[in-house]
């Protein structure tokens, strides 16, 4: 039986080729985009209400498929990618993928730039950064790049002083003054929201502060400053996908300015639009 399907079907196409009419095969890969959902790994606050927005409300005008997958850790949404089991994510900057790619081997690419989530030492206990005591305890993200971003905050506001030119690279190893002897306890960065029970202040991620309920434009002790700042969040996709089609839509749609509105009225200077 299969052998005459394929006879039928090789006749029928020889047939339709001899009167002009083999379908064209345009038609087919229109068919197959139109079918095409993209799967977008993100982080629950702010990514996911984001490209939700753009899912409601720009997608479908653009012919758009999108499926929002939602995670709460920094390591997964890059595994999947890498996997082949997501499109796209959308969580995280470029110094975060950079060194996630030369430690874990996986090739993927920064594909356009979204938005920034300052970075804020936030705390249950004191109300002004200058109230650290003398050995209080600072919880701190324990990823390599956002350690060295909160190191760097610190040292920005005076509370530490760094090894010059440790940059975004800085450890503990790189902090050269300490007046007040402070502890660091490296974290999980989704844990150190919880932290602020146990610890006398914590740097936390903007994501993951939003999605604690604490607002990082009015709450934070000290908050990161926006400009030149390289830790904007953005699209990523697996290497030489990057001028996809679909992608490139997303992209466009992901800093339309509907979508800056959307950011500036519902995160009041809590998520900041990239430029």
């Amino acid at each position: 039986m299969k052998i005459h399907r394929l006879v039928g079907a090789a006749a029928l196409a020889l047939s339709l080729a001899a009167c002009g009419t083999s379908q064209p095969a345009t038609e087919t890969k229109s068919a197959e985009s139109a079918d095409t959902v993209l799967k977008v790994g993100v982080s629950p606050v702010p990514h996911a209400e984001i490209l939700n927005y753009v899912k409601d409300n720009l997608a479908p005008a653009a012919g758009l498929k999108l499926e929002v997958v939602e995670f709460t850790d920094y390591v997964q949404p890059n595994v999947q990618l890498e996997e082949g089991q997501l499109t796209a994510n959308y969580f995280q900057h470029k110094p975060y993928l950079d060194d996630f790619n030369s430690t874990k081997g996986t090739k993927l690419s920064f594909v356009t730039p979204v938005h920034l989530e300052p970075l804020g030492l936030y705390s249950k206990k004191i109300t002004g950064v200058t109230a650290l005591a003398s050995g209080a305890t600072v919880a701190v993200p324990n990823d390599a790049t956002n350690l060295g971003r909160s190191l760097k905050l610190l040292a920005d506001n005076g509370v530490i002083t760094l090894k010059e030119g440790a940059g975004t690279a800085a450890t503990e190893r790189d902090v050269t003054g300490n007046p007040k002897n402070l502890q660091f306890k490296p974290l999980e960065a989704a844990q150190l929201p919880r932290s602020l029970e146990d610890v006398d202040a914590a740097v936390i991620n903007g994501n993951y502060a939003i999605e604690a309920g604490l607002k990082p434009a009015s709450q934070a002790l000290v908050l990161e400053k926006t400009e030149a700042n390289p830790y904007v969040n953005g699209l990523v996709v697996p290497a030489g996908h990057e001028k996809d089609a679909n992608i490139v839509t997303l992209g466009k749609l992901l800093r339309d300015q509907k979508v800056k509105d959307f950011i500036k009225q519902k995160y009041a200077g809590s998520v900041i639009a990239a430029e």
